[in-house]
């Protein structure tokens, strides 16, 4: 099977290098490389290195060297198919089926046409100049259209610009005279300007438009039969957009007005693509079934050809060598819709695998990646020089590349509009970044003020106000809870609980054995007020008073800080929750079994006199205790027995100290956790010593309720653990 070499360079470019090898040997980060013993050879000092923003691997051990196939083909003795078929998956990259399937397209033979308005001029050279300025250089002494009726200019600019080279612009007027020149279109504006189906990127062209324009010239037989490249059309036409810019005022008053220099056109090779349906079929008719396979030349119901972009300004898109491969035309008004329109995918162009911007980044070896919404925002940002900012191509980054960019650098950062859309696509995109956020990898989020995206906030504060922004963005899991709490009403118990519960459901895309899962619960579990965070902070409370106190002494202290809790008496609910309550039993056993052995649990069971004595005070008492903790606790410290109140009023006021300054509200966790505690040592000393006085039918129905008081224990060992938090994988 022959597959087209543009398919291996982009499965061998968007492949993560560092993973596939890393599951080999450990690589640590070493400058812009990674760098570790070499997986070939056996070595103590490391001499292997990855690149990868080339995405290459070489040891200077060995000598061993090359990409994600040969490393694969190498290293995992795959075969060259099976390794492609691998990167296939993981990048999502489709390898065409069709073994013909490549980037060559049939050209077309010159047809004669009767020549009409223009004359025909032979082409000199592939260079631009005046005479041929709407065209790209032509080759294959392919003839030259004089097609300047397609481009009449107002009557104040008919005259083309001195022009020295691709990067300069000279004789211009000044930018505030561009404000009264008209737009300058081309002999098919009578006809169908204000036809609402112009606006459309999508729409075809009118009924009436002739199958053959005035300005086709006339072309001979010796037009090459040699098959088309589709980079090198896609190259052409980038400079015919591109040189055409300085042809159309109007076009280039919309960069300059942003703020774009000239240079910055050279950078990103900005153009204009003109008015007319069948534009760049004048300029390349031999290249027709290209323009088609690019999806820039679409064919309306009635058969008729027409251009995709028409009067929009073009940022050509490139691919990791630099190569264009599609374009994104902005329509220069704003009331146009689609605003934005991008080519289609074609042989060379996969949107889903495109960052525009990266290339240019590269070039400028960024370090700190920047996820923005649009063209403009990367370049204000490349221009700023604040380099490593990447767009999508109007769809949402997908996790391969997300996955890319934390490989460049583990901190990643995502800036979107404040407004609902884009908050929308930020947390899209958290989503769809959550399955590759490992450990090590950190996704942060940055949302300008005043509605402000970065090339306005650029414009607006300057490039050192940005640069503090993006030092100053949001970190995950402060973003997940001010995203999400802006959606729930956290005053109210049921919408903490759809908060938790959606926290949950995205901590269950975290990497396998993530920490990070674990931290984010806890972390916004304690946000909400959870009871794992004032048990912790109760706990510390007394420690620091009297870290010799007994389980039953910090208990008597709980509960006169809270004598509440004895509403819904502890042990019941323990052994209800248990399931000790509904024990199911053999029949023989049922049968022979004492109704003392199968009665619940009681206060009275645990032996402890001090704690049976508080309990039933404030059983009695709870009816009259008054609202403040304090004079409650002092209630019922006048009603117990001496013995009790000598040793709780002595305890007592540092341990209500200790709480009230840590701003404790609540011990309802922390009670369940030490009554659980006194009922588990209460079992185990039961079983001893039924084993010590042998009871079998006693001992069988004990060790029945110590296994579900230990299997539930346990599993609320594990909920305290994760903070509610789902159970770890």
């Amino acid at each position: 099977m022959s597959i087209p070499n543009h398919i291996l360079d982009q499965l061998n470019s968007q492949a993560d290098l560092i993973s596939i090898i890393g599951r080999h040997t450990t690589l640590k980060r070493a400058g812009s490389e990674f760098k570790g013993c070499c997986p070939f050879h056996g070595e103590k000092s490391p001499s292997f290195y990855v690149n990868p923003q080339k995405n290459i691997y070489h040891c200077f051990g060995c000598s061993v060297g090359g990409n994600a196939i040969s490393f694969l083909r190498d290293y995992e003795n795959l075969s060259f198919i099976e390794a492609v078929n691998e990167l296939s998956k993981q990048t999502g990259i489709e390898v065409p089926k069709e073994e013909q399937q490549n980037v060559s397209y049939q050209r077309a033979k010159a047809k004669p046409k009767a020549q009409a308005k223009s004359a025909i001029k032979p082409a000199q050279s592939t260079t631009w100049s005046d005479e041929t300025a709407a065209r790209p250089p032509l080759t294959n002494n392919q003839p030259v259209i004089d097609n300047q009726s397609s481009l009449n200019a107002s009557a104040d600019y008919t005259q083309s610009p001195v022009y020295s080279d691709h990067n300069r612009y000279e004789n211009y007027p000044p930018l505030e005279a561009y404000d009264s020149v008209p737009d300058t279109i081309d002999g098919y504006d009578a006809h169908y300007q204000g036809d609402a189906n112009y606006q459309d990127g999508n729409s075809y062209p009118p009924a009436w438009l002739p199958e053959d324009d005035n300005t086709t010239a006339i072309y001979d037989d010796s037009a090459s039969d040699k098959d088309g490249n589709l980079y090198e059309l896609l190259e052409q036409i980038q400079q015919f957009y591109q040189h055409n810019l300085t042809l159309h005022p109007h076009a280039k008053h919309y960069f300059l007005s942003r703020g774009i220099t000239e240079d910055t056109f050279a950078t990103f090779g900005l153009g204009y693509a003109p008015f007319g349906w069948q534009h760049l079929e004048h300029q390349f008719p031999q290249d027709i079934e290209g323009l088609k396979a690019l999806g820039l030349v679409r064919q309306s119901e009635s058969g008729r050809d027409y251009d995709l972009l028409r009067d929009r300004v073009i940022f050509p898109i490139r691919d990791n060598q630099g190569r264009t491969i599609g374009f994104g035309g902005r329509a220069l008004d704003d009331d146009v819709k689609p605003k934005y329109i991008n080519s289609s995918d074609s042989p060379v162009f996969h949107k889903q695998h495109v960052l525009y911007g990266y290339y240019e980044s590269r070039q400028q070896r960024a370090n700190n990646w920047l996820v923005v919404e649009g063209y403009m925002d990367v370049i204000a940002l490349y221009q700023a020089g604040i380099y490593g900012a990447v767009a999508s191509m109007g769809t949402a980054i997908n996790e391969s590349q997300i996955s890319r960019l934390l490989t460049l650098n583990p901190t990643l950062t995502l800036s979107f509009d404040g407004d609902s859309a884009g908050q929308k696509a930020a947390w899209r995109t958290l989503e769809v970044a959550l399955p590759v956020l490992g450990d090590d990898k950190e996704l942060r989020f940055l949302t300008l003020p005043n509605n402000h995206d970065p090339d306005t906030f650029i414009k607006s504060q300057g490039s050192d106000a940005m640069r503090e922004q993006i030092a100053a963005a949001m970190p995950l899991s402060q973003y997940i809870f001010a995203y999400l709490s802006e959606r729930h009403d956290l005053t109210v118990v049921e919408g903490k609980a759809k908060l938790m519960s959606q926290v949950r459901a995205l901590t269950t895309a975290l990497p396998k054995g993530s920490s990070f899962r674990y931290l984010l619960n806890n972390d916004i579990y304690q946000k909400l007020g959870g009871k794992r965070n004032q048990n912790k902070e109760a706990k510390d409370a007394l420690l620091d008073f009297d870290g010799d106190m007994t389980i039953s002494q910090q208990l008597q202290l709980c509960f006169l800080f809270q004598p509440r809790a004895l509403i819904e008496d502890p042990i019941e609910s323990i052994w209800h929750q248990a399931g000790i309550t509904n024990l199911q039993l053999p029949a023989h056993i049922r049968k022979k079994a004492s109704a003392d052995i199968l009665r619940p649990l009681a206060w009275e069971d645990l032996q402890d006199n001090a704690l049976l004595d508080i309990v039933n005070t404030i059983k009695r008492c709870l009816n009259y205790l008054p609202k403040d903790a304090n004079a409650a606790a002092h209630f019922i410290l006048s009603n117990v027995k001496p013995t009790s109140q000598e040793t709780l009023s002595r305890d007592w006021g540092p341990f209500y100290k200790a709480l009230t300054t840590r701003n404790i509200l609540s011990l309802e966790g922390l009670v369940e956790e030490l009554v659980s505690q006194l009922i588990e040592r209460h079992m185990k000393k039961k079983i001893q010593d039924l084993i010590k006085n042998p009871d079998n039918i006693k001992l069988a129905i004990v060790r029945k309720q110590s296994q579900l008081l230990n299997d539930w224990l346990r599993e609320q060992h594990a909920e305290r653990s994760a903070q509610m938090a789902t159970v770890k994988s």
